[in-house]
């Protein structure tokens, strides 16, 4: 029986198996856009926060990161990177990838301070975008409940009294509580022993035990451990009181004029992250801020909710930097 004639290979194929094949070859290429117009996001987000657990930027993030994770559709996971006063996580954040699935809780002074008093890898202002503002809070004026001393005036009065002998602590360089602590030192004309810490938790612990003779820490630090008696709130650093604690003076009433160091929170993104994801992201942090659960959370941690949109924050984050330069400059705060 005759063998069927083998095919001529370079003779014209059928047009469906030419077409099956071209397709077949084509569909990575043809799913590739698909993938990339997948909607954001389809996959966890993780939140750096670059302190320990239980400081003010830690009880924030967890406040409103579950309701985040409602709005968006995937989870929103809290990662806790301390060190160098956050600044470590700052740049961990600046260098990730620009996809919006790492952001980071920053505070003012990670943002606005740090790059004037130091030395940084990273430049937040070119390296990083803004999504959101998300909670004012304040710093107290805080000693351990131990100690006699009752107004700004006292510590001060002390400190003039034993120079080089009391010791304050912050959570970190470049932090609100360390710029209040060295302003402080420097209105008042004083000479004292600065402790760093990697967390405002690790403060209030030093406080409480008596380790520390006073601090600026954040409210939700020593909230609890003032309302027990542990320690006690003589003062905020700001030109007014806080909403939340009216009963308790300025810095400004009780020691030194013109004392003022505010202090907020915001998310920010590595710089070219799409607009897209950072308007999404900044929408699902308004929808958190605004619910009531997570409102009383931050009240009852002396903190108060405070969403915006991108274009707001930009602008605020601009304002503290104009504020700030000029007082940093004459000041001749320094941190090697």
């Amino acid at each position: 029986m005759q063998a069927p004639p083998k095919p001529d290979m370079g003779a014209a194929m059928p047009r469906d198996i030419i077409t099956r094949r071209a397709l077949i070859a084509a569909s990575p290429l043809l799913a590739a856009p698909a993938l990339a117009q997948a909607p954001f996001p389809n996959r966890p987000i993780r939140l750096v926060v670059g302190f320990t657990p239980g400081g003010a930027t830690d009880i924030s993030a967890r406040a409103f990161a579950p309701k985040m994770s409602e709005v968006l559709g995937q989870p929103v996971i809290v990662e806790n990177r301390p060190g160098a006063g956050s600044n470590l996580a700052t740049e961990i954040v600046a260098r990730s990838p620009a996809d919006g699935y790492t952001i980071l809780l920053a505070t003012l002074g990670a943002l606005v301070i740090s790059p004037m008093v130091m030395r940084l890898p990273i430049d937040p202002a070119r390296d990083l975008v803004p999504i959101s503002i998300a909670v004012d809070l304040f710093n107290i004026l805080t000693v351990p409940a131990e100690r006699p001393w009752r107004t700004a005036a006292d510590i001060i009065a002390a400190a003039r009294a034993r120079p080089g002998e009391l010791s304050w602590g912050h959570s970190g360089i470049g932090s609100a509580p360390q710029l209040a602590g060295l302003l402080f030192a420097k209105m008042a004309g004083i000479e004292t022993i600065e402790v760093s810490y990697r967390g405002g938790g690790l403060v209030a612990t030093d406080m409480i035990s008596g380790r520390l003779d006073y601090g600026f820490p954040t409210s939700p630090s020593v909230m609890t451990h003032i309302e027990s008696g542990k320690l006690r709130g003589l003062a905020v650093p700001t030109l007014q009181r806080s909403r939340l604690l009216p009963n308790i003076p300025t810095v400004a009433e009780t020691g030194l004029p013109g004392f003022n160091v505010p202090s907020w929170y915001a998310v920010v993104a590595p710089r070219g992250t799409p607009e897209p994801a950072v308007e999404r992201m900044a929408h699902a942090m308004r929808i958190a801020l605004e619910d009531r659960d997570v409102i009383g959370i931050l009240n009852r941690n002396g903190l108060e909710a405070m969403p915006s949109t991108p274009a707001a924050f930009a602008a605020a984050w601009a304002a503290e930097r104009s504020k700030w330069e000029p007082i940093i400059r004459e000041s001749g705060i320094k941190i090697e």
